[in-house]
């Protein structure tokens, strides 16, 4: 199942995606019970017990209807948000989680040995199709990163790694923008990780029972058409259930906390002389069973 955050008609709504259009979960219900059962924000849904349950009988009662057509709004008439457009936390990020990447950023001495984790601010959030800002006032070094995403479904500590992926809701695409010059000047890396719209995310989360391998997906990123990443999942170095089992050691992860899994090679940053992104660039990133997140990237005013 794919679950997104959706404006239209000046509303915002839990919506499922299909191709049949958008099914707005609320609209629907009331329609079966003459109830609203679905809070309106993702992380309270992703909380509540049976969520995905529920919605599955929604979805078997909208297809024994005789008009079930009708219930479905057209893709192309809705805004798709970030699916979490706030994050109640800091967004996790695995930094050198690829051999090429961490090569491309210094040399085979920076491959971890162990997770790599920064963070970047719930205010760096933007939807699909929504502007980057070019921030030509802090930064001339503006870099793209393609990556997959993970969104934990339930609350855990001390995960083990046999156990970690039943702890995960879905799966989603980011794009990790980073301020190549202010990591350099400030010695780390949640400045430079954390201006606003440096974390486009979505277009939607696609449930972790429709993507049986995480750690096997083709990703793809192209700035202005051109390919710049091509990767596969299966080249992490640390795979998502080391990821998900380290992170949660003595601190408690929670329904709704995202993780960005690291970015193949390929970055702006990597190429001689550097690519930059600046005003008018447009980037796409694909992630194979997910879909494609695009975001352009606007001048200043």
């Amino acid at each position: 199942m794919k679950i997104a955050t959706v404006g239209f008609d000046d509303k915002v709504f839990i919506g499922l995606v299909e191709e049949a259009g958008i099914l707005p979960l609320n609209d629907v219900e009331e329609k079966r019970t003459g109830k609203r059962s679905y809070d309106e924000d993702l992380v309270t849904c992703i909380e509540q017990e049976g969520f995905l349950d529920n919605v599955k009988e929604l979805i078997h009662w909208v297809e024994e209807q005789n008009d079930h057509a009708s219930y479905y709004i057209p893709l192309e008439k809705v805004k798709f948000l970030a699916p979490i457009p706030r994050p109640r936390k800091n967004i996790f990020c695995v930094g050198k989680n690829y051999v090429e990447h961490a090569i491309e950023m210094g040399s085979k001495e920076d491959i971890p040995e162990h997770v790599m984790v920064f963070t970047k601010a719930p205010t760096t959030i933007i939807g699909h199709t929504d502007n980057i800002l070019e921030h030509r006032e802090v930064t001339e070094q503006l870099d793209y990163e393609g990556e997959l995403a993970v969104v934990i479904g339930k609350r855990g500590k001390g995960i083990k790694k046999e156990e970690a992926l039943d702890y995960i809701f879905g799966y989603t695409i980011l794009n990790d923008i980073t301020a190549r010059d202010l990591q350099k000047k400030h010695k780390q890396f949640f400045i430079g990780k954390s201006l606003d719209t440096s974390a486009p995310m979505g277009p939607w989360i696609v449930t972790k029972d429709s993507i049986p391998n995480p750690n096997e997906l083709n990703i793809t990123t192209m700035v202005n058409g051109e390919i710049r990443q091509k990767s596969n999942t299966k080249h992490f170095i640390f795979p998502i259930e080391e990821v998900i089992h380290v992170l949660s050691k003595g601190m408690t992860l929670e329904p709704g906390d995202i993780i960005a899994t690291g970015t193949p090679a390929g970055v702006g940053k990597g190429f001689n002389p550097p690519r930059f992104l600046k005003g008018g660039d447009s980037i796409e990133i694909a992630v194979e069973g997910i879909g494609t997140l695009f975001n352009k990237v606007i001048k200043d005013v």
